[in-house]
């Protein structure tokens, strides 16, 4: 049996000293407000959180925080006074009449808080950015966070609802088990039971059909770092062939490899660029030294323009490795290991210590 965690216990023990002054609270705000009942108190509380704070992007890191939020975005929804009231005025008057709904609804919020800790305090991924697309041309898959098969459509999107409670760190191999690949028009989802056999598909699959010896060893390591690692599923994916243009059949460009910080969502990526792909120019039998310059300011000038759109579009900073650094790939995956055990920098709040610490 897994140790419990001190640091939830003590929260749900918060969670539950707040329980209590909210019903012994009740009997008082039930009959100042008119309001028949607990559940429907605690709706008209609760249900518009989503409508007053942006409970996707937010990152909060205090109950105090959360209340203020609420309560900003409660200010900003109500109705003009002399006008044709909302449901946010009529359940602001409602409040207003009585110093115990008050007290009653920031202990609630406070409450709420300490439920959600774990979603509200990690960073989320922007919504334009809940899923990627990787493969080559007719080869694609799609990497969402909680996918679902629009039927109607015929093709996958994010159950955007349920995006900040996914229970996995993001971009992880954890996420990947999680919420599999899936293919665009397809409706079954390809899954993978274990970390073991993701990294087979992987290495077999997703890096194989690329046919580059540098991705292949870059692959082989990655492999083995995580098959080492004390916790498989906390590793980030080392993403292959991050498509430009997402799932759009023909794309302008592909990262060799993308790695997204979990805890940040911070993107770095890698492209392995030997001369002989990258900058050889063929067929030069009877050019001019201007036409062969003109050719390679050319390649160099496309190089460098999909490296500046991928920063722009998906803010992803790529380095670029050439056949001095390729030469030595454990140098090159070295680079990779450090954005592969990432930290998570968020104080958890020890209610204990807090409790505590001046007895």
């Amino acid at each position: 049996m897994a140790a419990r965690d001190p640091v939830k216990t003590a929260r749900n023990r918060k969670i539950s000293e707040m329980t209590d002054q909210l019903r012994g609270l009740l009997p008082k705000v039930l009959k100042e407000t008119g309001i028949e009942k607990e559940s429907s108190l605690n709706a008209l509380i609760g249900g518009k959180a989503a409508d007053f704070i942006d409970l996707h992007h937010e990152v909060i890191l205090s109950a105090d925080a959360y209340v203020n939020l609420y309560l900003k975005g409660f200010k900003a929804s109500l109705s003009p006074k002399g006008f044709l009231p909302n449901n946010h005025r009529r359940n602001f008057e409602i409040i207003k009449k009585s110093k115990a709904a008050q007290e009653y609804v920031v202990i609630f919020l406070r409450r709420s808080y300490l439920k959600h800790y774990d979603e509200l305090v990690r960073v989320r991924p922007n919504l334009d950015d809940s899923e990627i697309w990787i493969g080559q041309n007719n080869a694609d898959y799609g990497l969402f966070i909680t996918p679902r098969f629009n039927k109607a459509q015929g093709t996958w999107e994010n159950d955007r609802s349920e995006i900040r409670h996914f229970p996995k760190l993001y971009w992880t191999i954890g996420h990947i088990l999680e919420s599999g690949l899936v293919v665009n028009g397809d409706p079954d989802k390809i899954e993978f039971p274990d970390a073991s056999s993701y990294l087979t598909f992987f290495k077999n699959v997703l890096v194989r059909a690329s046919a580059s010896p540098h991705e292949k060893e870059i692959a082989k390591r990655y492999v083995a770092y995580v098959n080492s690692a004390p916790e498989p599923e906390r590793v980030p994916l080392l993403i292959p062939e991050y498509r430009y243009d997402g799932r759009l059949p023909k794309h302008k460009y592909r990262l060799d490899f993308t790695i997204i910080d979990p805890y940040t969502m911070d993107k770095v990526g890698y492209e392995l660029s030997p001369w002989s792909t990258h900058g050889y120019l063929s067929k030069l039998k009877g050019l001019t030294q201007e036409k062969i310059n003109e050719m390679a300011k050319d390649n160099f000038e496309k190089e460098m323009e999909k490296h500046r759109s991928f920063f722009k579009k998906h803010d992803i900073f790529a380095l670029i490795y050439t056949d001095k650094q390729l030469a030595a790939i454990d140098t090159v995956f070295d680079d990779m290991r450090k954005y592969l055990h990432p930290v998570d920098k968020v104080v958890q709040l020890d209610f204990d210590l807090m409790d505590s610490f001046f007895k």
